[in-house]
């Protein structure tokens, strides 16, 4: 199983931005996607954004031109990025980060972090 441990999160107005981290104890050859999911109580899980291993990402439609998720690789490490801008009061949730293993598509889920968007 792959560790991943998440930073970034909290409180912040309509309008702003935060971002998330994620770092991977794996190398790039480990890993086949990377993402983001999010759920708010009462809502249906939902997926924010992902990066594959060769780069392409992909983002749920409700975030589309406010987040960017971008990646950095270092030689036993993976570290996801998700840049969330203009922040909405329903983008408020618990985000998950995820890794799915290359060898075996295993998924492995961080431990969360909230944001909350209130004024």
């Amino acid at each position: 199983q792959v560790q991943l441990v998440e930073s970034g999160g909290g409180l912040v107005q309509p309008g702003g931005s935060l971002r998330l981290s994620c770092a991977a104890s794996v190398s790039i050859l480990g890993i086949s996607a990377m993402g983001w999911y999010r759920q708010a109580p009462g809502k249906e899980r939902e997926l924010v954004a992902r990066i594959t291993g060769g780069g392409h990402t992909n983002y749920g439609d409700s975030v589309k031109g406010r987040f960017t998720i971008s990646r950095d690789n270092a030689k036993n490490t993976v570290t996801v990025y998700l840049q969330m801008n203009s922040l909405k009061p329903e983008d408020t949730a618990g985000y998950f980060c995820y890794a799915d293993r290359s060898a075996d598509g295993l998924r492995s889920w961080g431990q969360g972090t909230q944001v909350t968007v209130s004024s």
